[in-house]
């Protein structure tokens, strides 16, 4: 809004004792006052940076208003709180918090990126910049959690799972799937468990035209992690596991009207030397929470708002993403032994990020006014100092 802007009013005259007026007036003000926390995410695990180092910059120097790694970061951490679409730009180009996460002075600096120019950038990264962002989304998680664990590791369980991305357009490469009876794409994700830990961490995305065969890619996708892996723990043990859809079948008992149930097997190939129920009731099933990270990342993260024309726009956008999940599941990770510790990404937005909150400015520092009767005041707080805060 503009100083000139008349401001729209909403009077509730008659459900309370008195009228109640409802104004949008409050600036500098933004619904996401908690987005700091992926900001300090963000710097602890130098995401974005390492991502924008990959891409080349082909714009005139003159021309320049936003820099890569801030056209970057205000898509990551824009599809972080919940806006997936670049046509979100034009309502948040001067949000003070936004601002904030791309560097920015958030009252009196320049608004941010705008659609057009978002899409521009989607559409401007080549296949082997792409390849290289995927290799430092893969770097960051694994230093991540060398860190964490000191390098030491037992066995790591590698989980490749392919999954529909139903496409309603002209996008290139998207084909009629008859597994999934529609037109889509079949993208990959891969997820990293240690030991015996509970969490799998996300550290491969590759998206892939809509008639792939399940394991389509799934050789290079292995090569390249654990090449990595071995690097940052010697002598672990790897354990891999691969769902192909097209072939095993769903282990369940099937009924069909005036017949008999009868079992319908799941074949599970291996070269594990166990017995075959200790194989697949101790070792494939526990694969299934996989299909729950899976689910956060479409119905949390809209991992399938893949509406480009180009693939390759589109790998960007499914990259981008998967940047944007990472940031998420280090807020989780930092919330162990807490009722939150498993909680679903979506819950954790609207339960941390989604803050609303008064910024104020001044030459010596930047003060963010929150609610005083915030529920998860607490867990806030535990969050901030494992990210670096400091009470004051």
């Amino acid at each position: 809004m503009t100083e000139h802007t008349t401001t729209e009013c909403l009077l509730f005259p008659d459900i309370f004792d008195r009228p109640v007026v409802a104004a949008f007036d409050q600036r500098p003000g933004s619904p996401d006052g908690g987005a700091v926390l992926l900001k300090a995410a963000n710097q602890r695990l130098g995401l974005t940076s390492a991502l924008a180092a990959c891409l080349k910059e082909e714009r005139q120097p003159g021309k320049i208003l936003h820099e890569i790694e801030e056209l970057l970061t205000q898509r990551v951490m824009g599809m972080a709180l919940g806006y997936e679409d670049a046509n979100d730009a034009a309502r948040l180009a001067c949000d003070p918090v936004h601002k904030l996460l791309v560097g920015r002075d958030p009252v009196k600096g320049e608004d941010l990126a705008s659609q057009p120019t978002l899409s521009r950038f989607e559409n401007a990264p080549d296949r082997k910049e792409l390849f290289r962002m995927g290799e430092a989304l893969a770097d960051c998680v694994i230093e991540r959690h060398r860190k964490r664990l000191h390098g030491c590791a037992r066995r790591i369980t590698i989980d490749l799972d392919p999954t529909d991305d139903p496409t309603h357009g002209q996008q290139q490469f998207t084909f009629f799937n008859s597994y999934y009876d529609c037109h889509c794409y079949l993208p990959a994700v891969c997820f990293l468990t240690f030991n015996g830990e509970v969490e799998q961490y996300l550290v491969a995305a590759v998206l892939r035209p809509g008639n792939a065969s399940g394991s389509c890619g799934a050789i290079g996708i292995l090569r390249r992690l654990l090449q990595r892996l071995n690097a940052a723990f010697p002598g672990v043990v790897f354990r891999v596991r691969l769902d192909e859809r097209r072939i095993l079948y769903k282990a369940e008992v099937t009924r069909h009207p005036n017949r008999d149930p009868k079992d319908n097997p799941r074949f599970v190939v291996t070269n594990m030397k166990q017995s075959p129920q200790w194989l697949y009731e101790e070792v494939y099933c526990q694969r299934g929470d996989i299909e729950n990270r899976i689910k956060e990342l479409h119905y949390g993260m809209e991992i399938g708002r893949t509406s480009c024309t180009s693939f390759w726009a589109n790998q960007f956008r499914v990259l981008m993403t998967a940047a944007a999940y990472v940031l998420m599941q280090e807020l989780r990770l930092r919330l162990a032994r807490t009722d939150c510790a498993r909680a679903q990404v979506s819950t954790l937005r609207e339960r941390f990020l989604k803050l609303g909150v008064q910024v104020v400015a001044t030459v010596r520092r930047i003060v963010l006014h929150l609610p005083q009767a915030f529920p998860y005041r607490e867990h806030f707080y535990r969050l901030a100092l494992s990210l670096g805060a400091q009470t004051g």
